[in-house]
């Protein structure tokens, strides 16, 4: 898993909380590299599980929760790092669109080890859209709250059904944004 999702997740539970809590989830989360990651790094997903039950210990909060929350945070920071590739996009069904055919294969580019979800996207009508998550790591709560920040940060009145698919929980996942 590349750092920036470890270094971003770190950044958010700081904002959100006193630096000592983060210190403690580091602490108990028994690291490898003692939660010292960088953007451009690669690391085992496990570490990230880690993180994610310790943060949960910490704060009380759902893994499912902190992850939706954790899907706001990256589209925001994403939006904040990337404002002209957002600009070009004639909306959020768009651009959610574009994310297994543009965005990952610009971040493969760059990142040739990198392991990403897949998302199968097709639109069943020009107002909605249909994409299948699939990733071994079981992290369609990540990709959730992603996609409902685009839809917020669009102010889109799309609704998201999500629907698991067979599978490991959260590693394959039907979500259908249509209107209300």
């Amino acid at each position: 898993m590349k750092g920036i999702v470890f270094t971003e997740f770190l950044e958010m539970a700081e904002a959100l909380h006193a630096p000592e809590l983060v210190d403690g989830v580091i602490e108990d989360a028994l690291l490898p590299h003692g939660g010292a990651y960088t953007s451009v790094g690669t690391y085992p997903a496990e570490e990230m599980l880690r993180l994610l039950e310790a943060y949960g210990r910490r704060t009380g909060e759902s893994t499912r929760d902190t992850l939706l929350r954790f899907g706001n945070h990256l589209y925001v920071s994403f939006e904040r790092q990337y404002p002209d590739f957002f600009r070009q996009m004639a909306g959020p069904i768009d651009l959610l669109e574009s994310v297994d055919r543009h965005i990952h294969v610009e971040v493969r580019k760059l990142y040739p080890d990198a392991e990403l979800p897949m998302f199968d996207c097709h639109r069943p009508t020009p107002d909605s859209l249909v994409m299948v998550y699939q990733s071994r790591r079981g992290l369609a709560d990540l990709a959730e709250g992603l996609i409902r920040a685009c839809l917020q940060a669009w102010q889109s009145p799309l609704q998201v059904h999500r629907e698991e698919l067979p599978g490991p929980a959260g590693a394959h996942v039907r979500f259908t944004l249509r209107p209300p």
